[in-house]
């Protein structure tokens, strides 16, 4: 109330004044309607607070227009004239803020407004001091770390719809591939998922995408020579930190509709009651182009997919140095395998003369559930940890279409495989004085594994033809996989420009194969000026095989029969080692534009790659004897008022040597070749991009981005590369008053703008399965509440 009245008072004198002039509101009312108040309603922590009601006063405090704040805490007052005016904003739990705004033009003005929580300040400020502490845990020094903000994820076309897989597209050295596959500098697959900070175990690989961007307040890209603290999947650490629901209360329901039949209902909510606070997150699609398709067409085949996913974050304060949460997620998502029209039948199925290819009924099924438990907090003024236990558990089930397959393939594969891994992470940081932190943790982890393949095929004759003679056959195998860590490193502020981390860690794996290793790590970060930092280090890494890919296969069942592979010998799958080396330099040209470099190189020993070999649409992984490596890096971003905009443009070499385990998968011409020749990986894509800006204009944000790249590789051996791409995506959002649901935000977005087809595979490559297509033009409209 004494907020108000000090603000009314001011703006009395202040519209006297103005009367004087002759530009007070009244006076001017007849003179332009043009001018505009664009602002912004933060906490004290600066972020965003939706649903607050801003009331916009004449000097004499009389209130000409109200409205609400949308999610990212934006208002709007247009048509308005030059003169005085006082935006006053309120919101239950927080404090009355005002701001006063004099609109001397037309032109519009920008107004910020501050408002201090009532109900929820002591948790909040415990809450902002164990994410400080559990910040401190986790380092980068000599890393590349590329941050998606709230603010970033929201400026996409698709805004916090966008899959996990999309929102990393836009940070460099990233390409993508089918069935939501990601390669971060020139690797396959080998990326380790973190929710805050904590390891989750890797799902069984698939099409679905476990996690939700909606559920993320922030997402972090780390890349490069990491700490020690950072292990087993190292091409990429993509650490999510979550919404909570210590700082307000509130929700969103939302829906989307558009092309290809898409249907989504998305709600999430969240709050807090004393030292409690929650986030929840639930949303279910289904679409008709759940897979990539595999022709050029606009509509593909049999492609439907149904994709529910849950998330819910928990946490309780234990005291102001310590707290426990709880996370719990879960995806289930059913796909149908696209057809491709008018194939030839290969083989003979008695009593089936014919049986059209469009007609195949080829189903996947895939679950993933997880759950953390989490105990984090600080010891006097030195001492942070988090103990951390997790479960996961992980499902694939692929269900053939019997005589189908058997009239194309030879074979039919009901395959399931199943995972439950169960581990504990414990990390702390100690800061001994001003110039050195130590920090060590450990890691150890669980996986019992269970393969089923159940077969049908023909027999062959003595000559080593089919015939029409049905043979069945099942391949059963379990596996329990140990996975063990310790580290220790030392962050040293050598000067005030140079800070320095060195340490090591050590690994060892017993699974279908035994492992271990030492791997040092060093990592400097120096301040050549206030304005531009460079970054250098090196790593060696250890990383085990996939064992949730490993099928365990007994090659000797399928001899005789046309389930049977190219060949016949089946080295296990063995642990990569790594020697990396990364450097780096980051300028700040302005305040609002920044630019970066990066290079990197690598030589391994027993490079891991995988490929698709069976008719499951499943990875198998394998080894090269030797790979190496390298590229280079530009990316810069730049931030100013209501426009934001950022590129990114990356060369990358993976070449490989040598295939030296599970080589029945590969024909012996084949085997030959990349015996005595460097050879692309399939995954190799010498440039990819992209871009990207947003920009709001009186209420409307509008956003565009784009991905480019030169081509996967293809042919024999990978000897070629498919045509390069571009894909355009665009939206525009706006949020409504509307008399029956109160405040709403629409979204209109465009993907593929141009229509382009372009082909992400072509059947043909190492490892490589059916062709992809990019997908076509799609329309989306998206209507989200907000409470």
């Amino acid at each position: 109330m004494k907020r108000r009245l000090i603000a009314s008072s001011i703006l009395m004198m202040l519209g006297a004044y103005a009367h004087a002039a002759d530009i007070s509101p009244a006076a001017s009312h007849e003179i332009t309607l043009s001018g505009q108040i664009d602002g912004h309603v933060n906490d004290s922590l600066g972020r965003a607070i939706a649903a607050a009601t801003v009331a916009l006063q004449t000097a004499e405090g009389k209130t000409l227009a109200s409205t609400q704040t949308d999610a990212q805490g934006h208002f709007v007052f247009s048509h308005l004239a030059t003169g005085m005016y006082a935006l006053v904003a309120t919101k239950k739990d927080f404090q009355t803020g005002t701001d006063i705004v004099n609109l001397m033009s037309a032109a519009s003005k920008d107004s910020t407004i501050t408002l201090s929580s009532i109900k929820a300040l002591e948790i909040d400020v415990v809450a902002k001091k164990l994410d400080r502490a559990r910040n401190g845990i986790a380092v980068d020094t000599g890393s590349s770390n590329y941050h998606i903000s709230s603010q970033d994820i929201a400026a996409l076309p698709q805004g916090a719809a966008t899959p996990v897989n999309q929102v990393l597209l836009q940070a460099p050295g990233v390409a993508q591939d089918s069935y939501g596959q990601l390669h971060i500098r020139g690797d396959h697959g080998n990326v380790q998922y973190r929710i805050n900070d904590i390891i989750i175990p890797e799902s069984i690989s698939g099409f679905g995408q476990s996690l939700d961007t909606r559920f993320a307040s922030s997402i972090n890209l780390l890349t490069g020579a990491l700490p020690a603290q950072y292990g087993y999947r190292t091409a990429g650490v993509v650490d999510i930190h979550t919404k909570s629901g210590a700082f307000e209360d509130g929700g969103r329901i939302g829906t989307t509709i558009g092309s290809n039949d898409t249907r989504e209902l998305s709600g999430e909510v969240s709050g807090h009651k004393g030292d409690f606070s929650y986030y929840l997150n639930a949303s279910s699609l289904s679409n008709n182009l759940g897979i990539e398709n595999p022709t050029a067409s606009r509509d593909a085949i049999h492609d439907a997919t149904s994709q529910h996913k849950e998330f819910g974050y928990f946490s309780y304060l234990l005291s102001d140095s310590s707290r426990l949460s709880l996370i719990l997620g879960n995806a289930d998502s059913k796909f149908q395998i696209p057809n491709t029209a008018g194939l030839t039948q290969n083989y003979t199925y008695t009593g089936v003369p014919s049986y059209p290819s469009e007609n195949l009924n080829e189903n996947q099924h895939e679950t993933t559930r997880y759950g953390i438990l989490a105990l984090q907090g600080t010891l006097g003024d030195a001492f942070d940890y988090q103990v951390a236990a997790f479960s996961r558990y992980s499902k694939v089930l692929f269900a053939p279409d019997v005589i189908g397959d058997l009239i194309y393939n030879g074979v039919a594969s009901q395959v399931l495989r199943t995972s439950q891994a169960y581990g504990v992470q414990a990390d702390g940081s100690y800061r001994i004085n001003d110039q050195h932190t130590l920090r060590s943790g450990v890691f150890v982890s669980q996986e019992h594994l269970d393969n089923n393949n159940d077969v049908q095929a023909f027999t062959l004759d003595g000559g080593g033809n089919p015939t029409t003679t049905l043979t069945s056959f099942s391949d059963i195998n379990s596996k329990v996989a140990n996975l063990d860590g310790v580290y220790v490193q030392d962050e040293w502020k050598a000067t005030d420009k140079l800070t320095v981390n060195y340490g090591v860690r050590f690994d060892q794996v017993d699974a279908y194969v035994t492992g271990s290793q030492l791997s040092p790590r060093l990592g400097a970060v120096y301040q050549i000026a206030p304005s531009t930092t460079l970054h250098a280090g090196y790593a060696r890494y250890f990383t085990p095989p996939p064992n949730e890919l490993i099928s365990g296969q007994t090659i000797a069942l399928s001899q005789g029969t046309t389930a049977a592979p190219p060949g016949t010998q089946n080295d296990a799958v063995q642990p990569e080692s790594t020697d990396y080396y990364d450097i780096g330099l980051s300028h700040k040209v302005t305040p609002e534009f920044t630019i970066g470099v990066d290079s990197y190189y690598k030589h391994v020993t027993n490079l891991l790659d995988e490929g698709q070999f069976g008719a499951a649409l499943l990875y198998t992984p394998f080894n090269y004897a030797e790979g190496k490596i390298y590229g280079a890096e530009l990316t810069g971003n730049y931030h100013k008022d209501n426009f934001s905009a950022y590129f990114n443009i990356a060369h990358s070499v993976a070449l490989g040597k040598n295939i030296v385990s599970a080589q029945y998968n590969f024909a012996a011409d084949e085997l030959a070749y990349i015996a005595n020749n460097w050879v692309h990986l399939d995954h190799d894509q010498t440039i990819t991009a992209s871009v990207g800006s947003a920009y709001r204009w009186r209420g409307t944000k509008y956003s565009a981005d784009a991905v480019y790249g030169s081509g996967l590789r293809s042919g024999f051996a990978n000897t070629s590369s498919l045509p390069a791409y571009v894909q355009v995506n665009v939206a525009a959002a706006r949020s409504f008053d509307t008399t029956v649901l109160g405040k709403i935000e629409g979204r209109v977005s465009v993907l593929n703008l141009f229509d382009s087809s372009y082909e992400i595979r072509d059947g043909s490559g190492i490892g490589v399965g059916a062709p992809q297509y990019g997908p076509r033009r799609a329309v989306l409209l998206s209507l989200d509440k907000f409470f």
